[in-house]
């Protein structure tokens, strides 16, 4: 499959890199982290205004009705500039699992959103401060109420118990839960979590390569040794490997996007984390300080590796995609 984006989707992506590279989104995460949400937030208004928040919201709800791949190019920017916030959550899953009513409309202006869905997502993040806040259980989607906070090797995750309230007309919180597919959202979080996995390790691979250029040791830049060009082509390879496995999965039929989604995450998850050891192996000892901006992505992508899913969940999930299908296929023959 040859992906190449439309000219609007150029456009968008476009002005949304603009936007990230003007903002200081490193001190925006650094002070999410700390408690501090001002700068976090300003910048999802401003997101919002680009209509990032809107993607997969119908256009009946004041959304754009956009598809998985404006998804994928938005988010995988999010990624890149490390920007805090719930965005899997309040982008991704949520309007596809509520699928209409006035809570929809409220995540298509920048109302923060969250979610916990045990097993694969067991905390709902930011709930402290997200103004619309749910939990799935039994395979259905209740009202939430904030408990106990959890701590993240990324501090800028802010994860949080929460307990089921009822449905939202049951509490009179989030009225109006629609008719969403929870199993559709379940896959477009997943998407979307690879898309940040995937804009994280192209951060990283940036910065280990413009550091190698700049490091000398022994009276020569250590990017010119044959040992360190080699390891930054293997993260180069696996990045680009996992790219139209995440593309792909956003242009997938339904009837496949499961399984995809899950070939995207573990591509994604995998080439990231390589991305993060070669980074921190390069930088040497100055890498493993948390003074240091590569700390930011490289505690995320640990963090993301495991969210939405394991990887050895995704695993067992694609192969048994992969022997369900093959099965079928040996039954139509016969």
């Amino acid at each position: 499959m040859r992906f190449v984006p439309t000219s609007e989707q150029e456009d968008f992506t476009a002005s949304l890199g603009r936007l990230l590279a003007g903002a200081d989104s490193v001190g925006a995460a650094r002070s999410w982290a700390q408690g501090d949400h001002a700068a976090g937030l300003d910048l999802w208004r401003r997101l919002a205004e680009q209509g990032v928040h809107a993607l997969l919201v119908p256009e009946e709800h004041g959304g754009m009705g956009a598809t998985p791949v404006e998804l994928v190019l938005a988010l995988e920017l999010v990624g890149r500039h490390a920007v805090p916030g719930p965005w899997v959550e309040s982008v991704a899953y949520l309007p596809v699992a509520l699928g209409s009513g006035p809570v929809v409309e409220a995540l298509a202006e920048g109302g923060l959103g969250t979610v916990a869905l045990a097993p694969h997502v067991p905390y709902a993040l930011d709930a402290d401060l997200a103004e619309h806040r749910y939990v799935v259980v039994d395979g259905a989607l209740h009202g939430a109420e904030v408990g106990e906070q959890h701590t993240s090797v990324d501090g800028t995750r802010r994860l949080f118990s929460v307990t089921p309230t009822g449905t939202g007309q049951d509490t009179g919180q989030d009225t109006g839960l629609g008719t969403g597919d929870l199993d559709r959202a379940f896959d477009t979080a997943v998407l979307a979590c690879a898309a940040q996995l995937l804009g994280a390790g192209e951060r990283l691979l940036d910065d280990a390569v413009a550091y190698v250029k700049q490091r000398r040791q022994f009276g020569r830049e250590i990017g010119s040794y044959q040992a360190i060009k080699h390891q930054l082509a293997d993260v180069r390879i696996a990045l680009d490997f996992a790219r139209p496995l995440v593309h792909g999965a956003a242009l997938a039929d339904p009837a496949t996007f499961g399984r995809d989604a899950s070939a995207a995450k573990l591509a994604a998850a995998d080439a990231a984390y390589l991305a993060a050891r070669v980074a921190l192996q390069v930088h040497g000892a100055v890498g493993y300080t948390l003074e240091l901006d590569l700390s930011l992505w490289i505690t995320k992508v640990r963090a993301l590796v495991a969210a939405w899913g394991t990887t050895a969940y995704h695993r067992d999930r694609v192969l048994a995609a992969l022997v369900a299908e093959r099965e079928q296929r040996t039954e139509v023959a016969g």
